[in-house]
């Protein structure tokens, strides 16, 4: 069974030792990406609601360059660095998937807090189904 790297300039450059994604066995995983926008490699923002667009456009691009879309995402996993976001995630993040997937059918979802670098407020990864 082959083993594909990822690969898209429409998402930032990984700055350590790790692919965009990975995709083996008819699933493709979308590596943690955050809000940097791709051109600059700089987070935009300062906002959370920035950050999450950035962020979901960004795993939307490592996706699409490993033949998915957001109908075949399975799993989420949102990472926050401050509990007080939850109800702002959850507006723009519903705003999102109400225009990607209008018919509902979302994917399944984790959220955590964790410690992220300074200005980044968040952190998505995904799991997908790709084309057999």
């Amino acid at each position: 069974m082959s083993r594909n790297v990822v690969r898209t300039e429409g998402a930032p450059v990984p700055v350590a030792r790790f692919s965009q994604g990975v995709a083996k066995g008819g699933l493709l995983q979308v590596a943690g990406q955050v809000g940097f926008e791709p051109s600059t490699g700089l987070p935009v923002g300062p906002g959370l609601a920035e950050q999450i667009e950035q962020t979901l456009r960004n795993v939307q691009a490592v996706l699409e360059a490993g033949g998915s879309g957001w109908a075949d995402v399975i799993m989420m996993r949102v990472y926050l660095t401050d509990t007080a976001h939850f109800a702002e995630l959850n507006e723009v993040y519903d705003a999102w998937f109400g225009t990607v997937l209008p018919e509902g059918g979302y994917p399944a979802r984790t959220t955590v807090y964790v410690g992220l670098p300074a200005g980044l407020l968040v952190e998505i990864d995904a799991l997908a189904v790709t084309a057999p």
